[in-house]
């Protein structure tokens, strides 16, 4: 069975290490990287301040259009469940803020007995807390979804890219809620940011009490910018926009706060001429990112067909994977470490024939929700919904080994 994910490098590999005695691959940006045909004869590099991924491994975010709001994770190019750091999707509405974390600052205030304002140093003497969890924006697999947009020369990446996972560290936000004495009453609170659009969510108390966090850690060291350096609001499961990033200010009161964020944006239509709001959790949802446009597998035999499922609600307790376009389905192994609300990490061996076929996955979480097709997506949601794409996704391998992403998958 071929362990290799990236074809097309294995055979420049190999053809090079057996015609040439070197490799010689050419970089994105164009550069070529010579590797000597004996490495044990030649001194390596020297200790660096900054480590620094292989030449040979090329892996980038892709912006969003010509606005640059958001980028999205190679999740082709990746293995396990952790997004390296620089690699974790991107999303903003008004630009990625300069922030001095020797001025910043936290107000926890509203229906509490001590309001309360808390700096990037007070909140780093309460006991942290770490989690792994996965972060998705609501939007991500619009492009798979809305008929106009679907693609068949689509990557991983850009069919959903807008979801990764790290590790968190901060302070649990039941900590900080204790400290300045929740009122009982309080229902809901708002959290609001410092960037320029002041981004605004109203959040159940409940979330607050069960596993949100403050957090100022990702992967081991402090947070990028672009995910809310030196501070952001984290709410494991919940859709990407209401983890409010360089969180300012935090407010509790009876009732939720109806912002622009949550009447004009982030609900989701439906057919009836209604719409959901408040629809925080994300639910189950998978994609296989190997094979995947644009891979061309090299001959026909064993391969291992791998890719991720996650789900606001818990553990992944399932992944069936279709080799036939759903006419029928096999369980595919979970790849431990099984944690719930994050990326899980499933493979099953596949023996193509060099036919046409329609690879397809599916994921139950441990409630038994389980991911639906496009088209009974559509049923419930309508063509027009804007957010929460968790419908299975196929790929095309066609005959001659090339994949591509399925524009028109079974019902």
């Amino acid at each position: 069975m071929s362990k290799s994910r990236k074809v097309s490098r294995r055979k420049v590999l190999a053809g090079a290490a057996g015609v040439l005695g070197s490799a010689v691959l050419s970089s994105k940006a164009g550069t070529q990287t010579t590797a000597p045909s004996d490495p044990t004869k030649v001194q390596g590099r020297l200790a660096s301040e900054l480590g620094q991924r292989s030449p040979h491994e090329q892996l980038e975010r892709i912006p969003f259009r010509s606005t640059r709001t958001s980028s999205h994770t190679p999740l082709q190019d990746l293995e396990g469940i952790i997004t390296p750091s620089d690699l974790h999707f991107e999303r903003h509405h008004a630009g990625i803020p300069e922030i001095d974390p020797e001025n910043y600052s936290l107000l926890i205030h509203g229906m509490v007995d001590r309001p309360t304002v808390y700096t990037l140093a007070n909140l780093k003497r309460f006991p942290a807390k770490s989690m792994i969890r996965f972060l998705e924006c609501s939007g991500n697999g619009g492009r798979s979804y809305r008929l106009e947009s679907r693609r068949r020369e689509m990557t991983p990446q850009r069919a959903d890219g807008l979801t990764s996972t790290s590790e968190w560290t901060g302070v649990p936000l039941s900590t900080l809620f204790t400290e300045v004495g929740a009122s009982s009453k309080a229902t809901w609170f708002l959290a609001e940011a410092m960037d320029a659009a002041v981004m605004t969510r109203s959040i159940p108390m409940s979330k607050a009490w069960d596993d949100a966090m403050i957090a100022y850690g990702q992967n081991g060291e402090a947070l990028r910018p672009e995910q809310g350096y030196p501070a952001r609001l984290f709410l494991p499961g919940y859709e990407g926009s209401s983890n409010v990033k360089w969180i300012r200010r935090i407010e509790l009161a009876d009732r939720p706060f109806m912002t622009r964020e949550e009447t004009s944006k982030y609900t989701d239509p439906l057919p009836d001429e209604t719409a959901r709001s408040f629809s925080f959790v994300m639910d189950a949802k998978s994609l296989i990112t190997f094979p995947a446009y644009p891979v061309q597998l090299s001959e026909k035999g064993w391969w291992t067909i791998t890719g991720i499922a996650w789900s606001g609600r818990g553990k992944i307790v399932r992944v069936d994977v279709s080799a036939d376009g759903g006419e029928s389905w096999q369980q595919a192994e979970l790849q431990e470490p099984v944690i719930p609300k994050c990326h899980t990490r499933f493979r099953l061996p596949w023996n193509w024939e060099g036919g046409k076929a329609v690879i397809m996955s599916r994921a139950t979480d441990e409630t038994g929700y389980t991911q639906p097709t496009l088209q009974e997506l559509v049923d419930v949601r309508g063509p027009a919904t804007r957010y929460h794409y968790n419908h299975i996704r196929a790929w095309t391998v066609q005959a001659d080994g090339s994949v591509l992403f399925d524009v028109d998958p079974p019902a």
